[in-house]
């Protein structure tokens, strides 16, 4: 078994074919050594010595536990609390203070990776809902991160950003062997649930509809084509007179005409 691996031209090819026939992305070149960082320790664990082989492996139908481990190995993205703060200052100011309905309030992150943005969604509703009743859903193809946000454990280096009263008023500080943690509170827990939701298909109606839907730097991983896939699967779960909200380095332009711009990033469906 080799301690180090290299991966040719033509097995990069092989996989940025693999992850895009299973989750749209497009894997530029520019990912190489990170696919080789991630993967490395996988093919150790099967003694396989070439990319190749491990590839083969997967593509034969046989191991869909370690391919859905190559895809979240591949689509583990970094996120962190109140990420690009202005859009929650716009769901608090524009959006919940503005709303006519007495009606359940329904929010989903569509790319939640690690749960941060589902509870950064949390404690906003909790704050400026309190009387209302609200669900947050998040949703991602990682099963891994899934796993992790389910349990609203964290560590405390991951606080920058949340509000000081919201750190005491939502979230609980580790003690004793979880010193150096915190936990998201369980009366918001209760009210965010996560699903394996793969955005280039389309999505169960059993989800349900939202007020605001969140699809924020992930379609930077896309072509045109798929944007304009994910986007479609997505529209028919948001409200009419709901929110899509993106991120700052995303646009909808030239991808849909189905909801119309009301600030750079933020559409509303008519």
């Amino acid at each position: 078994m080799a301690d180090t691996y290299t991966i040719t031209d033509q097995e990069f090819s092989l996989f940025q074919r693999l992850i895009y026939k299973i989750a749209g992305i497009s894997l530029s070149d520019a990912k190489k050594v990170l696919l080789v960082g991630r993967l490395t320790r996988r093919l150790k664990v099967y003694d396989q010595a070439t990319f190749t082989q491990y590839y083969r492996m997967l593509a034969s139908g046989e191991y869909p536990e370690e391919l859905q481990t190559m895809v979240d190995l591949l689509t583990t993205n970094e996120t962190y609390f109140f990420r690009e703060p202005k859009h929650f200052a716009f769901l608090r100011d524009e959006i919940i203070r503005k709303r006519n309905s007495p009606g359940s309030f329904r929010v989903w992150s569509a790319a939640s990776s690690s749960g941060e943005e589902v509870y950064t969604l949390a404690m906003v509703l909790a704050d400026h809902l309190p009387n209302t009743p609200w669900e947050v859903i998040g949703s991602d193809i990682s099963t891994q991160v899934l796993a992790k946000a389910a349990t609203g454990h964290y560590s405390l280096a991951r606080t920058e950003g949340i509000p000081a009263d919201y750190m005491t008023r939502f979230c609980l500080k580790g003690v004793r062997s979880q010193a150096g943690t915190f936990l998201i509170a369980p009366e918001l827990r209760k009210k965010t649930r996560f699903y394996q939701i793969n955005l280039t298909h389309p999505v169960d109606a059993e989800i349900g509809e939202f007020e605001v839907i969140f699809l924020r730097n992930v379609m930077i991983y896309f072509d045109p084509q798929t944007k304009a896939k994910v986007v479609h699967n997505l529209l028919p779960r948001l409200k009419s007179g709901g929110y899509l909200i993106i991120g700052h380095s995303e646009t909808l332009n030239g991808i849909t005409d189905r909801v119309e711009a009301i600030l750079p990033t933020i559409y509303r469906k008519p």
